[in-house]
């Protein structure tokens, strides 16, 4: 049985400071700059372009965590890293040197490319540098990063910008990825995954997925039937990428995701269902200040709270390692998840008594840690689906690229139920809360589904288990 002490001691410090630095700079730099736009707005104009800021961050992402799997087969992981990290802070410097609008879109677009790397390649290269024993913890530190984010950034954010200094943040940001940078090449080994050539890259597929994702993007930005045709254009991409992934000779996600008895597509879907809920936080503090009256700090650590319960109950449970007991955090989770948003919705009212206001903040450490309790035990299962080294790589690839289609996907579904709530402000807040929490309880049903077919594969005749899949 793994221990903390034994995944922070002296020879396992170094690489988990860079791959959990990794995730911590990829979730701080989302929270930062949504904090500090609007200064930087009101400094070099761009009103117009304002939602293309993270629009572009994140479809960028989706595009580059694809590759992670074939960067690390022609680079190694210590070069991967360098070059993630190095791409992540010239995007930081174009973004915070940009005299206009157009210029930080090209800065975000650096920076989500670099971004996205760094996401996936966490979960990828943990298979290299650690023991199978400690996969649990680790996974369970980098998910809990993005907690560490959501606290971090909004507060630095601010602090620049109450100092009318924005530019200050994007500087300390880039500071930051040149020190990681310095850790990689002392950390990491320089080997690369296997010894076969990368794959090639696959390109249709790349194209099918990322004009699903832009898309929604674009959906949630206009209104009438632009939404709704956009929307369905949506889904036939989403659908064309499926169908051509299914017979495609290079693709983006592992064979078996589309064939055989395999649990990845679930395991995928259950990461797709508690990433796109977990974006509810973007309109907490929203909601926060315009139905509570808070002020921008406390209205800020609404979204922490749920942040806050991620990434305690993600640390909380990375411990379990019995089969029963990961099963039952797979299940508790998006239980949790969902009954904290419908009593989060349920207390949504006008003039709200300050017994009210602080209901808000528990109930929603609630719902994060169902988050938290279930993500890392989802990512875990996805490392151990397969002992194949090429297939094994680009799985752990694909689990970050789930959780950034579902960050993309789930922002811009968030923004269509507000408006659909609207105009009233307290309509809004209980229609993305019932809904996300309706789709949070899909994530039950999907783990459900993942425990017949894990069940399946374990009897003797199954033709995957004789191949050596691994329990998850």
């Amino acid at each position: 049985m793994s221990t903390w002490r034994e995944l922070l001691g002296r020879d396992n410090r170094a690489p988990m400071v860079v791959m959990a630095g990794g995730v911590a700079l990829f979730a701080i730099n989302v929270y930062l700059t949504t904090s500090l736009l609007p200064s930087a707005v009101a400094d070099i104009g761009g009103q117009d372009l304002y939602a293309w800021t993270m629009t572009v961050f994140l479809v960028v992402s989706v595009i580059s965590s694809m590759l992670v799997s074939r960067w690390l087969a022609g680079l190694g992981a210590r070069r991967s890293y360098v070059w993630a990290f190095a791409l992540f802070a010239a995007g930081t410097v174009v973004a915070g040197a940009s005299p206009t609008m157009t210029v930080m879109l090209v800065g975000r677009a650096l920076q989500g490319f670099g971004a996205g790397l760094l996401g996936g390649l966490g979960f990828a290269v943990v298979r290299l540098v650690l023991a199978p024993h400690l996969w649990q913890r680790s996974i369970a530190l980098m998910s809990a990063m993005w907690g560490v984010g959501n606290f971090v950034g909004p507060v630095v954010g601010g602090f620049f910008a109450q100092i009318h200094f924005w530019r200050g943040a994007f500087g300390l940001l880039t500071l930051l990825a040149l020190a990681l940078i310095a850790m990689t090449l002392r950390a990491l080994p320089v080997r690369r995954t296997s010894g076969e050539p990368a794959a090639a890259v696959p390109w249709m597929s790349l194209a099918l997925l990322t004009t699903a994702v832009g898309a929604i993007s674009v959906a949630s930005l206009v209104h009438g039937i632009a939404t709704w045709t956009l929307l369905a254009f949506a889904v036939l991409a989403g659908l064309g990428f499926v169908g051509w992934e299914r017979r495609a000779s290079s693709r983006v996600l592992p064979e078996t995701t589309y064939r055989g008895r395999s649990p990845l597509r679930w395991i995928y879907l259950a990461i797709l269902v508690l990433a796109a809920v977990s974006t509810v936080e973007t309109f907490l503090p929203l909601f926060g200040q315009r139905i509570g009256g808070l002020g921008p700090l406390a209205a800020g650590f609404l979204g922490a709270a749920l942040s806050w319960g991620w990434t305690v109950a993600s640390i909380s449970a990375s411990g379990i390692e019995s089969e029963r007991g990961r099963r039952a955090v797979r299940i508790c989770g998006p239980l949790l998840l969902g009954s904290g948003l419908i009593l989060y919705g349920l207390l949504q009212m006008r003039d709200p008594s300050p017994g009210v206001i602080v209901a808000w903040y528990a109930v929603l450490f609630v719902g994060g840690c169902g988050i938290g309790m279930a993500m890392a035990h989802w990512f875990t299962a996805g490392l151990r689906v397969t002992d194949d080294e090429a297939e094994a790589a680009q799985a752990s690839a694909g689990l970050n690229t789930s959780q950034l289609i579902a960050n993309a996907c789930g922002s811009a579904l968030a923004g269509l139920l507000v408006a659909l709530g609207g105009p009233d402000i307290v309509g809004s807040a209980r229609v993305l809360s019932f809904g996300f929490a309706a789709l949070a309880f899909c994530g039950i049903a999907v783990a459900l589904r993942e425990f017949a077919v894990d069940r399946r594969m374990r009897e003797p005749d199954s033709p995957t288990r004789r191949g050596g899949r691994r329990s998850g």
